[in-house]
């Protein structure tokens, strides 16, 4: 039988109520940034009197907590960043990602394991070995290389029988400039993508203005320097083979909505690969297994998706469309008021809209993390009902617990 080592789902968490939904949804390890020190500084970050509760969680969930501080560091924040690791250390968190020598420097001093940012465009085995050689444990290489060339330096790694593992994107926004090392924010707005600041002047339509007659004309119908996402759901079965350890979801700065699919959908993939690899119908029933997964990855944020870079240089890659993509949208409708374990039934406060019946609701809270239900039966008045206006109580089975005063949303189609 064909035996396939289980890597490792990496997901992201930009706040607790993602933190909890990260983990709920099986992730393996979560990466969350700290205030002032991440590459994604509009994320609701966490700061250092947070460490100990997310390493505490997440060994609650058997799994491991990554610190990204992996922007650049200036002079006058070196000895922030010393702090910052220290207070990781202490807390229990279990590596930090960074990229910048003086971050680097502060885990090798401190003993504190560290993982290599995809900031520093590792794109050749002589990187990887150096960094290897400087204690990174973990390497997540450059998103612009083939699967052929992620392939040439595992295959090499296991040769070496160096020690230090493979880290991959699989899902989320690609950036326009080689590892997301972009000056366009910084010259237009003054906001430093390389500082975690990016205002995503790329992901705009643009227009060109004649200087001697004053015609204007729209470049296309592109947003000629906005590529689609990332979605490896496909073609996980031979990114596990290539011997990748850690795969990468990008997105601290999406919903807890797109953090609990995206996590959920990677978590099945990888699952069933592990399961089924071996049988002789496998490339036939995965293929269906993928497609249904990607179905339900279009709910959420998303500005259409290619392959990356895994087959070469992206031609087809750029979205002709501002904005997401996503097939469902999210309306707030409540709150809970209050949660019956035994019976587990749902009680909650309609604010606005309507509630009809098989509606699909999101529940969300900093301690229940998420919970998606569809609203197949409820009570409303104590009587069963198709429809809750607002102003309405209604009750609806939950099988998982949610807590006084969680949002409740609608997803609904768009």
């Amino acid at each position: 039988m064909h035996t396939i080592k289980k890597p490792e789902l990496i997901a992201p968490a930009g706040d607790r109520t993602s933190l909890i939904t990260a983990l709920n949804a099986g992730a393996d390890a979560i990466y969350f940034g700290a205030e002032s020190c991440n590459m994604r500084a509009r994320s609701r970050s966490f700061n250092s009197r947070d460490f100990h509760d997310i390493a505490s969680l997440c060994q609650e969930h058997q799994a491991r907590s990554y610190l990204a501080l992996n922007t650049l560091v200036f002079d006058n924040e070196i000895d922030m960043v010393n702090m910052t690791v220290a207070a990781a250390k202490k807390a229990g968190i279990d590596a930090v990602i960074c990229w910048d020598v003086a971050a680097i420097n502060a885990c090798r001093t401190q003993n504190m394991p560290f993982h290599l940012s995809t900031q520093a465009s590792v794109s050749n085995y002589s990187a990887v070995s150096f960094y290897a050689s400087l204690g990174a444990k973990m390497i997540v290489l450059a998103r612009e290389l083939t699967l052929e060339q992620v392939d040439a330096i595992t295959e090499q790694i296991r040769k070496d029988k160096l020690d230090v593992a493979i880290e991959c994107f699989v899902h989320g926004a690609m950036c326009v400039a080689v590892s997301g090392r972009c000056f366009l924010s910084q010259d237009i707005f003054g906001r430093s993508a390389n500082r975690g600041a990016c205002l995503q002047p790329c992901r705009r339509r643009y227009r060109i203005i004649d200087e001697e007659e004053g015609f204007e004309l729209e470049i296309g119908t592109d947003t000629v320097m906005s590529p689609k996402d990332l979605c490896a759901i496909s073609l996980m079965p031979l990114l596990i083979d290539s011997g990748i350890t850690g795969f990468k979801i990008e997105g601290r700065n999406r919903s807890p909505e797109y953090v609990h699919t995206t996590t959920s959908c990677y978590r099945q993939a990888i699952d069933y690969i592990v399961a089924h690899r071996h049988e002789t119908s496998f490339e036939e029933d995965y293929q269906a297994v993928a497609d249904n997964l990607t179905r339900q990855l279009k709910t959420v944020y998303n500005r259409e998706f290619s392959s990356g870079f895994y087959f070469g240089k992206p031609f087809d890659a750029w979205t002709r469309n501002y904005g997401s993509r996503a097939t469902e949208k999210k309306v707030y409708l409540g709150t809970v008021l209050k949660y019956y374990p035994q019976a587990e039934i749902a009680e909650i406060l309609i604010h606005s809209e309507e509630l009809k019946r098989h509606d699909k609701l999101s529940i969300q809270g900093t301690t229940t993390g998420i919970v998606i239900l569809n609203a197949e039966s409820f009570h409303a008045s104590d009587k069963p009902a198709d429809t809750a206006a607002k102003g309405e109580v209604v009750t609806l089975p939950c099988n998982r617990k949610v807590r006084k005063n969680d949002k409740v949303y609608l997803l609904r189609p768009i």
